[in-house]
This record gives structure tokens, sequence and C-alpha cells, in this order.
């Protein structure tokens, strides 16, 4: 991995580069973010640079022996701990070790995959994983080695607040009494989880969210997918690329087009047209169903932003400002409140299996006396 292939971050890239630079590489780095952010990305992309042969001003060359191996997973110097558990491959001693081809083919595909993904992708079925106390055995055995070819010996922990209580303390003992050019990269979403001993010994390198903006660029390069519908996606997606990737499978219909006729036909009052988007909205099936109540709160959220201050909206497509710009009109702080709590009304109904139809044209009833109240 190297950081050219991170969409945005310039500010994290910036601040990991210098430490590299400036020689000042902190043996234990906790790369914090939510799932689907950046935070494994960059400490890949990290750990490529720091044992690359040729570094470059902004990123690791990408061609030396080092970067090869960095790039391909199997770099001898590169070591990697994951939750696992006992899969119908490895049905007893479930160590990270046993799963290195799985671990290299998953990350290969996408960095950002979260938990559930790789479990799914082990094979691993209802169980679910942790980082053993046998791992933190196998962990003290490795770092006990010098570095066969580069700089560092460097060790990615992914999700180190799955770790059994035994390892997680075997890891704070690695910390407090590192081995000479050994590096620990620990890739945490949930800090709170972690001893507070551990990441107080640990450097934070705290990774936000994508932007829209980097959502909509990534789905558009990996998935080729129409601005639009990128633009979709983005809003939904809340700066998770993971939730990103399935999004793009599961849209299927134009939420944006759909939402302005349902605004219209409820502010006119309009109950024949209601009735039939009401048989629309039960064709688009369950998933479809929740993701356009979500996308509709986050356009409603955008046109209360817009009402307050306008330059607090980033990011929109031409269309949907324009329907943002005259919307805001009639969203006020009357009926604010009332409208959004609607719509999460029947995302909650909708998950509960109630009847779409039902749901939808109650629910375009209510927001249509919601709109006139404004």
């Amino acid at each position: 991995m190297q950081f050219s292939q991170i969409i945005g971050h310039q500010e994290a890239k910036a601040l990991l580069l210098k430490s590299v630079q400036q020689n000042h590489v902190a043996h234990a780095q906790l790369f914090l973010g939510y799932e689907g952010s950046a935070n494994l990305a960059l400490a890949l992309a990290y750990a490529t640079y720091i044992n690359c042969e040729d570094k470059q001003p902004e990123d690791s060359c990408g061609t030396c022996g080092s970067c090869v191996k960095m790039n391909r997973l199997v770099h001898p110097d590169f070591n990697f701990v994951m939750p696992v558990t006992a899969t119908k491959t490895v049905s007893k001693d479930a160590l990270s070790s046993k799963f290195m081809n799985e671990w290299r083919a998953f990350i290969l595909a996408s960095p950002y995959q979260g938990l559930n993904e790789w479990m799914q992708h082990i094979g691993a079925e209802n169980k679910q994983g942790a980082i053993s106390k046998d791992e933190s055995r196998q962990l003290v055995k490795l770092v006990s080695l010098k570095a066969f070819e580069g700089n560092y010996k460097i060790v990615v922990v992914w999700l180190p607040e799955l770790m059994h209580p035994a390892a997680a303390n075997a890891l704070l003992k690695l910390l407090e009494e590192p081995p000479a050019q050994t590096l620990f990269l620990l890739v945490a979403q949930a800090a709170e989880k972690l001893l507070a001993t551990i990441t107080s010994r640990t450097q934070i390198v705290q990774v936000r969210n994508f932007t829209e903006q980097e959502v909509v660029q990534y789905v558009q390069e990996k998935y080729n997918v129409a601005a639009d519908r990128a633009a979709q996606v983005a809003q939904l997606a809340e700066g998770n690329l993971n939730a990103a990737a399935k999004l793009t499978t599961e849209i299927s219909s134009d939420y944006f087009t759909f939402f302005t006729d349902w605004m219209r036909h409820c502010y006119g009052r309009k109950v024949s047209n209601l009735v039939e988007m009401s048989e629309e909205f039960q064709k688009l099936g369950r998933e479809n169903q929740k993701n356009f109540l979500l996308y509709a709160l986050n356009l409603f959220r955008k046109v209360m932003l817009y009402g307050v201050d306008a330059s607090l909206i980033a990011f929109l497509p031409p269309a949907e400002l324009d329907f943002v710009q005259k919307f805001s009109k009639v969203i006020t702080g009357n009926n604010a409140g009332e409208l959004a709590e609607e719509l999460n009304q029947a995302h909650y109904h909708i998950e509960r299996n109630a009847n779409p139809k039902m749901v939808f044209v109650d629910s375009s009833l209510q927001i249509a006396g919601f709109l006139r109240k404004g």
C-alpha cells in the first residue's frame, strides 16, 4: 500500500512522512478510526514507507525490493496479528499465522473492510473473532527475532480491542520494554475498549472519516459508478468506505428523484399520487426502502443546516443543492423536528417488517401536515 492509493487525508500523510524523514518514529503507534476509515490503509502505507529503500518526499518508491514485497504483504519483516477463530480449515489452535493467505487476499481486495467481512472471509460462520492468549506467546517469539531485510521489524495489530486480557498484558509488556528496531502499529476502532495503559504508551494517529467528496471519488474510480448515484452512496455511507462498497450494489433506484417527487406531492397534498408512489416504494425491496429513508433523513438534515448557515453544507451535486435551497424555505423550527422524527419512525417500522405501503402512505400524510405547518 502506498499513500498515493489513499484518497485524501493529506494532513495525516504529511504527519507520518515527517516522522520518518525527521527520524522521530515512535515505537508504538495507535491508528484510531471508525470502521471503513483509512486507519488500516494509512498504517500499511506508513509501514511500506518506513522500509522503502528509495524513499521519495511524499511516498515510497513502489519499485524497490522492499516495496514490492510490502505491497504484496509478503515481506519477512512485516507481520500481522488479527482476530481469528476456529474454522473448518483451522479446527484448533487458531492463530493469526495460520490465516495469512486469507488475510493477504482480504486486505489486497480492500483495506477498508470490517470485522464481519473478515469473519465471513475465513468461514467463521456465527463464531466471534478474538486475539487469543496463545497469540501473545507467538507475538513474544516473533519480536525476539531481528529484522531480516528491512530497517525495522513491523507488527500490525488489527483490532487490538479484541485481545484476550492475557494477550493485552503481553502486548503491554512489549510496549514498555520494546525490542530494538521493532515497531508496533495498532489499528483500532474503539479506544475505550483498550487497556488505558496500552493507549498511554502509544502515539495516537487520529484518522477521520472520509468526506463525501472523497467517497464519491472512491466509488466512481473503483466501481465506475455514475456521478449522481455516487453522490447518493456518499450521503448514506457517512464517510465509511466499507459501507459505500455495499451501497453501490444495494442502491437500485434514483433516490433523489423519488424523494423530490414525494415531497412535492406531500406539499400539494396529492393523495392519489402518494398512493401510487407507495406502490413504487413497495417494489424497492426492504433494503432499498431502508436506504431510501436514511437518504431522506440525510437530505433533511442538510436542508436544516442550509437554513441555519449555507456554508455548513460542504458538498452537494448541483441538482440537490438547488432542491435544498428551495426546500429550506418550508423547513422551519416549527416542523423540522417533527419531520425528522416521522422519517425515523418510518425507518423503524420498515426495519421491523411493517407493511411498506401502509408505512409510506401514513408517513406521507403526516409529512404533508408538517410541511403546511412550517
